[in-house]
């Protein structure tokens, strides 16, 4: 008999698996009406409901990565990339976030990495309160600043508060990274 944790990472893939259907139907149709072109106030109304489904697939992506991680079926695709590309496209997710620094080979799965990454600065400026974030590539390491104390124990997965952020420290811990706080910084080391 499989145990409750392989159990459970299993349920949890199969709902990511069976919700993608619904959501591809109203993703579909939402896209549909939008090429209709309706006029306002519908249009917005059809904005929304894309946004939404995009969000809802995100997420559906993300816990199903956590699943197959958490039931140990996670086969990464890890290849050498520079820590600064991969602060680059974590800061491209967010509106309000920068990048810089110097960055040095490091050895992940590019995708995983970037969610994670782009994950970590969410959450520190959503429960910092912040209207700008930093990624700063410092060699191996992506240093997220700052992290002012509301934010600290929620990135640093003491409070579960934010699922985004669990995620992405679980999948840093599956690729062989940890996460650090150093003063008013979140420090990522990637493995090299």
């Amino acid at each position: 008999m499989a145990s409750t944790e392989d159990t459970f990472a299993r349920l949890v893939s199969l709902a990511v698996h069976d919700l993608r259907t619904p959501l591809a139907t109203v993703s579909g149709f939402a896209k549909t009406i939008q090429r209709t072109k309706l006029g306002t106030p519908t249009d917005t109304y059809v904005e929304m409901m894309v946004a939404a489904s995009a969000q809802l697939a995100e997420l559906l992506d993300e816990v199903g990565l956590v699943a197959r991680i958490e039931g140990d079926r996670w086969e990464p695709n890890v290849q050498e990339v520079d820590s600064r590309e991969l602060a680059d496209a974590a800061a491209a997710r967010l509106e309000t976030a920068t990048a810089g620094g110097s960055g040095a080979t490091v050895r992940v799965d590019r995708d995983a990495a970037e969610l994670a990454l782009g994950q970590l600065a969410r959450c520190a400026q959503r429960h910092g309160g912040l209207e700008r974030i930093e990624l700063t590539a410092e060699g191996p390491l992506v240093a997220i600043a700052p992290i002012v104390p509301a934010a600290a124990p929620i990135v640093m997965r003491e409070q579960a508060r934010d699922l985004g952020a669990l995620i992405a420290a679980r999948v840093v811990d599956a690729l062989g990274g940890d996460l650090e706080l150093d003063g008013e910084r979140l420090l990522v080391r990637l493995p090299t």
